[in-house]
């Protein structure tokens, strides 16, 4: 059975090394090419600039003590969906981005892609 992240671009930022690696895991397992993981705020907008094809992301909110709402804000602006993961809770994604799921970690990598696959429009899902 296909999924809706199959032949997809996804960039994963996540700063922790053992996350990362299983979301990784888990969307190259549906089928989808993942972008990173990226671990800081500044290797995700230099990868998403020479990134010409951009399905969706996966953003962990607090990178090592920054918060990750630069690339939110460049991802909104191409209109490219993301969901965030947080340690937190909800109280610390910025009000612009209220709309946004976002997981408290630790996350199910399934339940995280399902929810941004929710997210990507019909029309624009490449085949296979």
């Amino acid at each position: 059975m296909s999924h809706a992240l199959q032949n997809r671009s996804i960039l994963v930022v996540e700063d922790d090394p053992r996350i990362a690696a299983e979301l990784v895991f888990a969307l190259e397992d549906i089928g989808a090419t993942v972008l990173g993981p990226c671990a800081t705020i500044s290797d995700a907008i230099g990868l998403m600039a020479r990134t010409a094809e951009l399905d969706g992301a996966i953003l962990d909110v607090n990178l090592a003590g920054e918060l990750v709402f630069p690339v939110a804000y460049d991802l909104a602006r191409r209109a490219v969906p993301f969901v965030f993961l947080t340690g937190y809770d909800r109280s610390h994604a910025a009000v612009r981005f209220a709309s946004v799921p976002a997981f408290e970690k630790p996350v199910k990598p399934g339940d995280v892609a399902d929810a941004l696959a929710a997210l990507l429009p019909v029309a624009s899902r490449r085949s296979a």
